[in-house]
């Protein structure tokens, strides 16, 4: 199945991904004049997790709202691990991104809440909005924007290369999924909006989030961050493919999000919904659904079941879940290309990025702050990255990219079609969540397994990835996403190990205790000479927890074993 033609295009700014941050940053950038070319994968609007939005959280001080209260808030939900001036652009921003999606027809229906205060957490905004719409609007209102916009689509096509010259990147490459035909793209500048990285799981929509975005940039020379985290949702044992989205839509739920806006329930609540939970707290992130019934299962005292009510009946059955549903996630806002600034720079001139493909931690390392937060930091930081790539494409040059490049790149994205033999991609995947997804890999993490995965990780890397084939272009996707996959694993056991210490959403069984001495940083992945290199990325001191305050208070939340094994090694406070 080898390349029969190519389609080339040339404009000013490219931006991958059609999601929330992709739109916005194509919008704001043709609003500057730009020429715009928007790319996705499946199609805009509908890829990702844009679809599934159920929420906006807005910071607006007219409604009175607090910003040293949103501030105080986030930052202990987070485990103190914020980029902070990202938290402080999404309070900027969040409500004229409101204005601006309630102009383009988004049915937003208002609904304020009082935040109930819980022992051990500051207080909350008293007057936190969260928008709530139909979710079957989102797709249809960001294309009639688009195209009313007049930007230029793509779609239907996989990207799988940024195209670099003399260090800064001048466009991408990839392939039309309907046709054997390359794409070529010449941009002044691109635009990241990728999405996050996932093993394609069951029970969460997210599999085109395959980690496409953080594998270009990281062949680039980008630094990549987050990677340690997880994402935490859960689904059910019997149809682990039917799974909350479902729920939420159709009021399964046994507790509509709108009335319990926290992603982390009081214990006395948790516990009536669910059956076999112990103690007062399950983990630092454990009253999230998600990690408690893996922290659960893995003290023994599973299985856990969901007390679901039969709508209009009196009827109540037990439904058994299990955790982990979006595994190779991080949570949202954690994982993805490190940022310079906050106008979606990075360390690779010519490139921008948004969304889950930018690393920005404006949650920190859990997301279980302000519901709603991840749509609205998309939408603020697509905005900015679309309007500082605009300013970027009027100062540089037209793009020039060698021939013999462009024909080598193609050559190399054809490679899985054209061999005789090898593996399949949808054997290799098995493979790879067979290593990955198991709970003890990646949620109760511990050193002797994640180097056992790794191996196996790496074996996959250089012996299996290299012989992946492809009968059509179904299944040459299947293996440019598999390669990137793996790519994603390997960065998510490296920093899980490089990071000796437990916060957020990242639990070491053998380091059950956060350490600000030595891991009050962010972790950076970065190719040097073809080696992945870890560095440790400290963060201002006047960002850590207040010292004088106790360690219990700082962070009110407890890990298995985390006040037992600071008891023998006080000096990791």
């Amino acid at each position: 199945m080898p390349a029969t033609d190519a389609k080339e295009f040339e404009t000013d700014v490219l931006v991958i991904g059609g999601g929330a941050a992709g739109v916005f940053a194509a919008v704001r950038a043709k609003g500057k004049g730009r020429r715009v070319l928007l790319v996705d994968k499946g199609g805009i609007g509908s890829s990702g997790c844009t679809p599934w939005v159920t929420e906006m959280a807005v910071f607006n001080e007219k409604w009175g709202d607090s910003r040293e209260q949103w501030m105080d808030y986030c930052l202990t939900n987070g485990d103190h691990l914020l980029n902070r001036p990202w938290l402080e652009r999404l309070l900027d921003d969040s409500y004229a991104r409101y204005e601006d999606l309630a102009s383009w027809g988004l049915p937003f229906t208002q609904t304020f809440w009082g935040r109930p205060h819980r022992a051990g957490f500051p207080s909350v905004p008293s007057k936190s909005l969260v928008i709530y719409h139909g979710i079957k609007n989102i797709p249809d209102v960001l294309r009639k924007k688009v195209r009313e916009s007049g930007i230029e689509t793509v779609e239907r096509t996989m990207i799988t290369d940024l195209l670099q010259q003399d260090g800064r990147v001048v466009g991408a490459a990839g392939f039309s999924l309907d046709r054997d035909r390359a794409v070529v793209i010449k941009s002044k500048v691109t635009v990241m909006c990728g999405g996050a990285a996932s093993f394609k799981p069951s029970g969460f929509p997210v599999a085109s989030l395959t980690g496409d975005g953080d594998a270009m940039a990281y062949r680039a020379g980008a630094g990549i961050t987050g990677k340690e985290f997880v994402d935490v949702h859960w689904t059910y044992a019997d149809h682990p493919a039917w799974g909350i989205f479902q729920t939420h839509k159709f009021l399964h739920h046994p507790w509509p999000m709108k009335l319990y806006p926290f992603s982390r329930m009081p214990v006395p609540l948790l516990k009536s919904l669910f059956k076999n939970v112990k103690g007062d707290t399950v983990g630092g992130a454990g009253l999230e659904t998600g990690s408690n019934i893996i922290f659960e299962a893995h003290e023994g005292r599973a299985p856990v079941f969901m007390q679901s009510p039969v709508p209009g009946t009196k009827f109540i059955y037990h439904r058994e879940l299990v955790g982990g549903a979006s595994c190779g996630m991080a949570h949202h806002k954690a994982e993805g290309i490190w940022p310079i600034g906050t106008e979606g720079g990075t360390e690779v001139p010519g490139l921008f990025a948004a969304g889950d493909a930018l690393g920005s931690m404006q949650c920190g390392a859990d997301y279980r702050a302000v519901t709603g937060m991840s749509f609205s930091g998309s939408a603020c930081q697509g905005a900015r990255a679309g309007e500082a790539a605009a300013r970027y494409a009027e100062s540089t040059g037209e793009p020039h990219i060698d021939d013999a490049r462009i024909a080598e790149l193609t050559e190399a994205i054809f490679a899985p079609a054209k061999r005789k033999g090898g593996f399949t991609p949808g054997w290799v995947t098995q493979v790879l969540q067979n290593t990955m997804t198991p709970y003890f890999i990646l949620y109760v993490k511990e050193q002797k397994r994640l180097k056992a995965a790794l191996t196996i990780v790496e074996f996959m890397r250089d012996h299996l990835v290299p012989m992946l084939t492809a009968k059509d272009t179904h299944e040459l996707r299947l293996a440019h996403e598999t390669r990137n996959m793996v790519l994603n694993a390997e960065m998510k056991l490296r920093a899980s190990l490089f990071r000796t210490e437990s916060r957020g959403t990242h639990f070491r069984e053998d380091f059950p205790a956060r350490n600000d001495n030595d891991w009050f940083a962010f972790v950076k992945l970065q190719d040097v000479g073809g080696k992945m290199v870890l560095s440790k990325e400290p963060l201002p001191d006047e960002w850590k927890p207040d010292p004088s305050v106790p360690y219990e208070e700082s962070y009110p939340l407890r890990f298995p074993g985390e006040l037992e094994f600071l008891k023998g090694k006080r000096t990791i406070i």
